[in-house]
């Protein structure tokens, strides 16, 4: 029995219908993540502009608050708001290379927090089965957050667009392989 017979039967219908779509999907993420694991820098720096457009829209849309609410008594700190969204935003949309370091290096904090995290809720588990993919996710995950920060500046150039990527192409795969996993009726 497949896994995905173990599914209840309005998943396995759901996907089933819409079956041309996950494959589709997961063959378009296959093909991004890997021109993402090819080229980590335009991806790194695509998605920090990216990111900086949204900064810009939501200043945007902040500001246009603050406007409209100036006689609510915070309308000047919903202001300073959207002023500080618009400067991130226009910093990340328009200074591609810049804040790459920064981004970085938050993503490598993070890892790092997460890895002892994770390793903290291994050893909560150790006495139970499979304690041991915990701990060793934990510390991937750790020492992937030491690599990226010790390896600053030159892990900016790749680290964001290579996780992009890896993210991609997995998500891509388990697409592909999902609607691979129904038949047609």
């Amino acid at each position: 029995m497949s896994n995905i017979d173990q599914q209840p039967p309005e998943v396995v219908e759901a996907v089933r219908k819409f079956r041309g779509q996950f494959r589709t999907t997961g063959i378009a993420l296959i093909i991004l993540g890997a021109l993402a694991v090819v080229f980590p820098l335009v991806f790194s720096i695509a998605a920090k502009v990216l990111l900086g457009w949204v900064f810009l829209l939501t200043g945007g849309a902040l500001l246009y608050h603050a406007f409209q609410a100036k006689r609510w008594e915070s309308a000047i700190w919903s202001g300073l708001i959207a002023v500080l969204h618009l400067a991130l935003g226009v910093y990340m949309a328009f200074f591609a290379l810049n804040g790459l370091v920064g981004l970085t290096f938050l993503v490598g904090v993070v890892f790092v927090l997460q890895g002892g995290v994770e390793g903290m809720i291994a050893m909560q588990h150790r006495h139970k089965t499979g304690w041991g993919w915990l701990a060793l996710n934990g510390a991937v995950t750790l020492i992937l957050g030491f690599v990226l920060i010790a390896g600053l500046p030159g892990t900016a150039l790749w680290a964001i667009g290579l996780l992009l990527g890896i993210n991609f192409l997995t998500t891509g795969v388990a697409f592909v392989a999902l609607a691979g996993s129904v038949s047609e009726k």
